[in-house]
């Protein structure tokens, strides 16, 4: 076999691989105001990521749209039903597509919270 030359030649001209070593090493990262705080604030422990921690997240989304908690950013009450209800909807698909899939604490849990959620957002249409 015979090598076949093509009509161009790549040459790597990135600056990173013409580079010293000395150039290579990193200058120390120095740290602003707000990187500072953030480490100095201890945070709590996130909870466990399972099925039940997700549900009850969207169920807080959903109360939080149909202005029943307080948004935590602007401080007050905000109603959005549009975004509630596709939050509501949400919920309803996933209670149709993990049908049969889960414990029946789980089944629980979201059949209470979409309950309690149509609820509030027929109340809340009115």
């Amino acid at each position: 076999m015979s090598e076949e030359k093509s009509g161009f030649t790549v040459k790597d001209r990135r600056i990173f691989a013409e580079e010293s070593e000395e150039e290579k090493k990193e200058p120390p990262k120095q740290e602003t105001k707000e990187e500072e705080e953030e480490e100095k604030e201890p945070q709590a422990p996130l909870p466990e990521i399972n099925f039940a921690t997700f549900i009850v997240s969207l169920n807080a989304s959903a109360l939080l749209h149909l202005g029943v908690m307080e948004d935590p950013i602007a401080g007050k009450k905000v109603k959005n039903l549009s975004m509630g209800k596709q939050t509501i909807d949400i919920l309803g698909m996933l209670e149709e597509k993990t049908k049969g899939n889960l414990s029946k604490e789980e089944e629980n849990l979201l059949k209470n919270i979409l309950y309690d959620l149509r609820i509030i957002y027929v109340k809340e249409q009115k």
